[in-house]
């Protein structure tokens, strides 16, 4: 039986979930900044309104690199995501169950084709087999 999530980072999706807000939610920020920074150069008058203009490029500065590191962490979630996939062979018993065709007990053996042999293997003109699972 599988243990149910409690916490919001007990599973690598609600991780990945709270990546996904999060990302959109320092997009928009960085919008509204984005739009201060126009309207701050337009009408800029004054050492005051220097600095401002100054404060609102660091943190569009600040706000574009937690954007670029929330997005380089839901890659890496996605890809711990494939990985236990893998690992645990989610898919397959994911397809397993929803296909109805029955798999066969008796394993032949398939010839690889050409293109997927090795170059010494293409030299030597040895077939090899594998297996069908």
């Amino acid at each position: 039986m599988a243990k149910q999530p409690e916490q919001p980072f007990d599973s690598i999706e609600s991780a990945y979930d709270f990546f996904r807000i999060l990302t959109e939610a320092v997009s928009d920020a960085k919008k509204d900044i984005d739009a201060q920074v126009q309207g701050e150069t337009q009408r800029s008058s004054g050492a005051q309104s220097s600095r401002h203009l100054d404060a609102l490029r660091v943190a569009y500065y600040s706000v574009e690199k937690l954007e670029f590191h929330a997005n380089c962490s839901r890659r890496i979630l996605n890809d711990l995501r494939s990985l236990r996939r893998l690992l645990f062979e989610e898919r397959a018993t994911a397809k397993a169950t929803t296909t109805s065709q029955a798999v066969p007990t008796d394993r032949q053996a398939v010839p690889i084709p050409a293109r997927l042999q090795s170059p010494v293997d293409q030299v030597r003109g040895e077939s090899n087999s594998v297996v069908a699972a």
